[in-house]
């Protein structure tokens, strides 16, 4: 696990440094990279908010961000960087990947490409709040620098070399990891092998219809013994996804009504509910609790051409904001993997065209409508895949966003 989360943070800052194409500095007066951390220094950047408060507020300034000399206009190259991108930020606790790459990106899936490792700085590839990120031009192409350090109050920050003797928890993830949890700790939607494989509630101790919290409850169907203590979702399976495109059926709604756990072996298997958030009956699937979803991914755009819906979104919401979880019909086998990252787009309204009226009309039983182009309206990323469908987060939204809505490569 601590493998995946090297590598991945390790393309994701990469991809930062190279999208800075189109930032005004002039190459002979920009930093130049050195492997003596204890002489680097860095400007402190949204004092105290974090990379997504500093990006949103600098994309709605007109005034450059702080730095440390003064800019001047150079030739675009490469990735375009964002407007106001600084030329140092300091890593505050909440920030994620994805924050931190739109300070200094316009496209923050270009993260990767700009990653400037240090080999001199233990576990190169992680990034933690304290560090220091700083944008350099080597051989004339932008690049960030990780420097290692504490954060100290003053005029700018002093980055010195130590040993980290932090968890490697600590290390800040791709997106936010509270939102992702909260949805795959009750999963929402259910595949037919999820559904077929699952055991399933039996009856309550009491032979109750409904069941809630505080119940003993019996189930059955577990391919092994459950592991006392174990905890398990109970899971309705409701309605079939149907994919817009094609009219198959991609899986089921998932609808969470509590959870437990086991508290004696056997067949049938013993627990207690613990949580009930509606009423959980006979027949409800057991899905095991806890989240299996590695966040250290890197941003990056699909590999192949991908054009898909959204289908479904959790809670059930009707307009779709940031950092909603949601569900498209598209997965692993049409080339989609964790950390890809994708346009949001309206569906085109259908317009009256009322041009020509009365005699001239050429559409005699009724006004001719006209389907209106579509428009971006966000960013999506995935964070989870199947064969068929993936589970992604709004990541930005412009607009209202639907379900139903397109999504395609950026």
């Amino acid at each position: 696990m601590q493998g995946h989360r090297t590598s991945g943070l390790f393309l994701a800052v990469a991809v930062l440094a190279g999208c800075h194409t189109t930032a005004s500095r002039h190459e002979s007066s920009a930093p130049v990279a050195t492997n003596n951390e204890s002489a680097a220094e860095g400007i402190v950047v949204g004092n105290d908010k974090t990379a997504m408060e500093a990006a949103i507020e600098a994309a709605g300034s007109s005034s450059p961000a702080s730095s440390a000399t003064e800019t001047t206009e150079v030739p675009r190259r490469g990735i375009p960087l964002a407007d106001n991108a600084p030329d140092s930020y300091v890593v505050k606790r909440g920030d994620t990947l994805w924050g931190i790459a739109k300070v200094f990106l316009r496209d923050p899936w270009y993260w990767p490409e700009i990653w400037q490792v240090n080999p001199q700085v233990h576990n190169p590839h992680l990034i933690y709040p304290g560090d220091t990120l700083r944008l350099v031009y080597i051989d004339g192409k932008p690049q960030i620098v990780l420097q290692r350090g504490d954060l100290q109050r003053g005029d700018g920050v002093r980055v010195e070399p130590r040993v980290r003797s932090e968890p490697l928890d600590a290390a800040i993830t791709t997106i936010p990891y509270a939102t992702v949890a909260a949805f795959m700790s009750k999963p929402s939607v259910l595949d037919r092998e999820q559904i077929k494989l699952a055991p399933y509630v039996l009856a309550t101790r009491d032979l109750h219809v409904v069941m809630s919290e505080g119940d003993t409850v019996y189930a059955r169907g577990f391919s092994s013994p459950a592991e006392l203590g174990s905890h398990y979702n109970v899971v309705r399976v409701g309605d079939p996804l149907i994919d817009p495109d094609d009219n198959r059926v991609l899986g089921y709604d998932g609808i969470f009504t509590g959870s437990g756990h086991v508290t004696r072996q056997g067949d049938p298997t013993t627990l207690i509910m613990t949580e009930s958030a509606r009423e959980s009956r006979a027949g409800d699937k057991l899905i095991p609790g806890g989240v299996d979803v590695p966040l250290d991914f890197i941003p990056s755009a699909p590999r192949t051409k991908t054009n898909g819906r959204i289908i479904a979104v959790s809670d059930g919401v009707t307009i779709i904001g940031q950092y909603e979880v949601v569900v498209v019909n598209r997965g692993a086998r049409d080339g989609l993997a964790p950390g890809n990252v994708l346009g949001v787009f309206d569906t085109g309204p259908m317009v009256a065209d009322t041009d020509k009226k009365g005699f001239f009309n050429l559409d005699r039983f009724g006004v001719k409508r006209v389907a209106l182009p579509s428009e971006r309206t966000g960013t999506f990323m995935v964070f989870k895949t199947f064969d068929n469908i993936s589970y992604g987060l709004i990541m930005e939204a412009t607009n209202l966003i639907r379900v139903g809505d397109k999504i395609q490569n950026p």
